[in-house]
């Protein structure tokens, strides 16, 4: 019955999500306005959490603990963003997107598809009947989620101070944790939703475990997608010609922080394979051969 249950829940969180996502791409398709994007992507997250746990109704503590800790990651992150484009201006994402409707339809696609499939252990774990005992991979989840948050929250900050200052202009960020990652809040985002999947193991049975395309989707979206490629792609073509942008780059990680004197001593192959230095980062850097 709980097979049931679940693929009920699956079905309606995927009729929610289509219609949020909808919604906001009507106003941004008829209003030409770009700056609730995010803010829709992150409120969603929070509506499927809390609309899995009422509907349900059974309020295991995991369960609770679970969508209490999703609702705080989606406000932070969406009042961030929204908060940081409303200061900054128009999100520059959709400068070739503005006047050609299908690519825009094509982008919140993807982004409901995104909200949906990251929503997954939560979903499943608000759907479902059992709740074993608190175990070893709640307490390791929830602290996953709390660290993972944490980096996502101070670097996003860091960034936001570090822009706004006036003789920052035209610099990209290196203070914070910006010295250690490159992408540090991106580190924060994909640990902490790897962290909820881990708390959601307890629950899991059979065919369930497969949420774990969840944070394995985030994962792939940030790391070939829309996350890292573009932000690299973007900074080598603003720096590629500044010798110390290029140190910057060549002794600084990625993605998981660790100090530049340790990072810029290793080899290639190992930073390719262990680091997730993907060689098509650096594709837009003149003169390649800096990593």
């Amino acid at each position: 019955m709980g097979t049931v249950i679940d693929s009920h829940f699956l079905a309606l969180t995927a009729i929610v999500t289509v219609g949020y996502q909808l919604l906001f791409f009507i106003v941004t398709a008829i209003l030409k306005f770009d700056k609730v994007t995010d803010f829709a992507g992150s409120t969603n997250f929070i509506i499927l959490a809390v609309l899995t746990l009422v509907l349900k109704g059974a309020w295991h503590f995991r369960q609770v603990v679970l969508s209490i800790l999703v609702v705080l990651w989606g406000l932070r992150l969406g009042l961030f963003l929204l908060m940081r484009i409303l200061q900054w201006g128009e999100d520059r994402r959709f400068d070739e997107m503005r006047g050609n409707l299908g690519r825009l339809a094509i982008f919140w696609i993807f982004q409901a598809v995104w909200v949906w499939t990251v929503s997954l252990p939560v979903t499943v774990v608000n759907a479902s009947d059992r709740n074993p005992s608190i175990q070893a991979e709640d307490i390791i989840g929830w602290l996953m989620w709390s660290v993972g948050v944490s980096i996502e929250a101070a670097a996003d900050q860091q960034k936001l101070v570090f822009k706004n200052s006036p003789e920052n202009r035209g610099k990209w960020c290196n203070v914070g944790l910006w010295k250690y990652s490159r992408h540090p809040n991106y580190f924060g985002e994909i640990f902490l939703w790897w962290g909820i999947f881990v708390a959601s193991t307890p629950v899991l049975e059979g065919a369930e475990w497969l949420v774990i395309l969840g944070p394995i989707f985030l994962t792939l979206l940030l790391f070939f997608v829309s996350g890292i490629p573009l932000l690299e792609e973007s900074a080598d073509k603003k720096f590629g010609n500044v010798a110390s942008y290029r140190v910057y780059k060549r002794t600084t990680s990625p993605f998981i922080p660790l100090p530049p004197a340790v990072y810029g001593n290793l080899p290639s192959w190992f930073k390719t394979i262990f680091l997730f230095e993907f060689p098509f980062y650096s594709r837009s850097l003149p003169n390649e051969g800096t990593t």
